[in-house]
């Protein structure tokens, strides 16, 4: 029996696995980075140990580090959740060696499945339809073709290459990719399906020959080979399907002699036909979907499963309704859908049924590894949250889950959550007619929320009516007195701030009563701030009138043409956050008398992200075309390539690998031809 049970992870997927421990009865052991140590998870677990510095290699993918925690901590049991070494044999085997208890499958079916390669050659012995591949990159003779890390998933160092001129490059940045998540390079290459859908099939395996499957997930929803949308069961999967891909799973499963809980990845082409991906030997992402419509704590019966129980089931259970998770991310929209970093100010999630944990009736889980005060760098991946709706039918669960997250306020980093809302809302969606390609061919789902000139503009003015409010309540005389209330009734009020295209000027002017007179939202040239507040630079243009039925510091209801709309402001330092059903909005006041900064000379090339300066490829006095790849930075377990943007000649090259730089830090300076 597990007594004491060490996670070697961290994030949303520590927490997880500590809430059913709890519910059990296992005391619990977190390893921790530096860079982790305020994180929620550390302060859940009954005993901690910190792992020395920040990056990955440096703890999480240290084995022996972890085995001495549970060591010093009288851990009896390991559970590596996802990522990192969860599909590492040779860590298995060094738990197992160490007398612990090991909640995965045996070292050696890990082993197995661990090369994607070495998977598709056992099991297409053994009849399971795979697609054709290549471990010689120089061998491959037709495209397009999919690059794929041979260890791992996620995701990780996956490249569609079209032509064979961009195969190399495209090779090279998989392995170092690969290498950075998983601790091991090696790639090979795929047939590539267009217009494919990824649909998986949870199996489960005791040690006494039982081997049942948990039903199919749909995870076709996917930018750049990541996950964002899943759900159970898939809207494309008849039941003679799902008993032909059932088969097929544990077919797998017996090939390889599985135990524990694993999940076997299928392609399905337009035609119908169904290729074998790979195996992960290991908890998936996604797995609080098959939790809903199964019932079935997978955390619980992976732990039962390791102490040597038997199956309480023999056949698949029916399905429940239907489930839907969106992974929420940190990722900026307005810079190509980097990877954000940031403090977490505010994050409040709706009409949450339960956290971590199976539900008992449908609702919406939340499990998320970062809480308010959360500080989000650059070491790991930008998964902040996860959102799971569970609901009779499909459509109830789209509908209950897009409502949910457009009313969550998340305040302090930028996310993807408009891209979830706009895709669970896409007709293309809720007809089920997805595929991997899907967001390729809908631009209009990378739209903004809050996409209305009207509503980004009273969004603006709410910004600066809670302001003047909060300035009102914090006065230290005569608070009673109007918010901008002047002796000479012309004179207006106004603010300039930087919003998503720019800086904006609010002005306003209140009559002798204190009601709204006049406002304006206008878009300003940077060189033509007037940030003293004597006023606007040029013509103002006046929008139709708006009653403030109450202005506070935190809310500020407006009458729109007779219609009453509440915009909830909060403010941190110089940022307004505001959100309102119309959607949400942060705005970054401007200083009136800013400090110059240094201005950088011409052809000087900046970092787009926070990160570590992974590869530098030039040196000054060095000629370089448009296109050429500078360097790279290495951030949230990504490789971010700096391209020159015109043919020029290399005058400085200012960062060397290994250091760390903030966003909009200077890389290089290119001499244009």
């Amino acid at each position: 029996m597990i007594r004491r049970l060490l996670v070697a992870n961290r994030g949303e997927i520590a927490r997880r696995i500590f809430a059913t421990c709890r519910a059990v009865g296992v005391e619990t052991v977190a390893v921790y980075s530096i860079a982790d140590t305020d994180s929620p998870y550390v302060a859940e677990a009954d005993y901690a140990v910190q792992l020395p510095g920040s990056a990955p290699s440096a703890t999480y993918l240290r084995g022996d580090l972890i085995l001495a925690a549970a060591r010093k901590t009288g851990a009896d049991a390991i559970h590596p959740g996802y990522g990192f070494l969860a599909e590492n044999a040779d860590f298995a085997a060094a738990v197992a060696d160490a007398g612990l208890t090991w909640v995965g499958p045996p070292a050696k079916v890990i082993s197995v499945m661990a090369s994607k390669v070495d998977a598709k050659l056992l099991l297409a012995e053994a009849e399971v339809p795979v697609l054709p591949s290549w471990t010689d990159p120089a061998a491959v003779d037709e495209f397009p073709v999919l690059v794929k890390a041979a260890v791992g998933g996620g995701g990780r160092g996956m490249r569609v290459v079209r032509d064979a001129d961009s195969l190399a490059e495209a090779v090279s940045s998989a392995r170092r990719e690969a290498f950075g998540a998983f601790g091991d390079s090696a790639v090979f290459c795929e047939r590539y399906v267009e217009q494919a859908r990824h649909i998986e099939v949870q199996i489960v395996a005791d040690q006494h020959g039982n081997t049942v499957t948990l039903g199919e997930r749909e995870c076709s929803i996917q930018r750049r080979h990541q996950k964002i949308i899943e759900e159970a069961p898939s809207p494309a999967v008849s039941p003679e399907l799902r008993e032909n891909l059932c088969a097929a799973a544990v077919l797998v499963a017996e090939a390889i002699g599985y135990v524990g809980i694993g999940t076997v990845e299928f392609l399905l082409s337009p035609d119908g036909e169904f290729y074998f991906l790979e195996m992960n030997t290991r908890l998936q992402v996604e797995h609080p979907v098959t939790e809903c419509v199964t019932g079935f704590d997978l955390v619980r019966l992976q732990m039962f499963l390791a102490e040597g129980g038997q199956l309480p089931f023999l056949s698949a259970p029916p399905m429940r309704g239907h489930a839907i998770e969106v992974r929420l991310c940190a990722e900026d929209p307005a810079s190509n859908w980097l990877p954000a970093t940031g403090q977490v100010h505010r994050f409040e999630v709706p009409e949450v049924s339960a956290r971590f944990r199976p539900m008992l009736q449908p609702g919406l889980r939340v499990d998320s590894g970062v809480e308010p005060g959360t500080v989000v760098g650059v070491h790991y991946d930008s998964l902040l949250a996860k959102l799971v709706a569970w609901a009779p039918t499909r459509y109830e669960a789209a509908r209950m889950l897009a409502g949910t997250l457009a009313r969550t306020r998340i305040h302090g980093l930028v996310t993807n959550r408009d891209l979830l809302v706009r895709v669970l809302r896409h007709p293309a969606f809720l007809t089920g007619q997805i595929d991997t390609g899907l967001l390729d061919r809908q631009p209009e789902v990378f739209a903004p929320l809050l996409s209305s000139v009207e509503a980004v503009r009273l969004s603006c003015l709410a910004a600066a009516l809670a302001a003047a409010a909060r300035r009102r309540a914090q006065a230290p005389v005569q608070r009673g007195i109007p918010s901008g209330w002047r002796n000479v009734p012309t004179v207006a009020q106004s603010v300039v701030y930087d919003g998503p295209a720019g800086p904006v000027e609010v002005g306003y002017r209140l009559d002798p009563s204190g009601a709204l007179a006049q406002w304006w939202v206008r878009a300003v040239d940077p060189e033509e701030l007037d940030l003293a507040g004597l006023g606007p630079s040029g013509p103002v243009d006046d929008h139709p009138p708006v009653a403030v039925l109450s202005a506070s510091p935190d809310e500020v209801v407006l009458d729109v043409a007779g219609i009453r709309l509440a915009l909830h402001v909060h403010e941190v330092g110089e940022t307004a956050y505001v959100d309102s059903a119309e959607g949400s909005l942060s705005l970054r006041r401007l200083p009136r008398f800013p400090v110059p900064v240094q201005e950088l000379e011409e052809g000087s090339l900046t970092a787009p992200l926070p990160g570590a300066v992974g590869r530098v490829l030039v040196a000054p006095g060095q000629r370089v075309g448009a296109g050429d790849l500078l360097l790279t930075l290495e951030a949230m377990k990504l490789e971010h390539p700096v391209h020159a943007p015109a043919d020029g000649v290399v005058a400085a090259v200012t960062v060397r690998p290994g250091v760390l730089v903030d966003t909009g830090a200077l890389l290089a300076v290119l001499t244009p031809a």
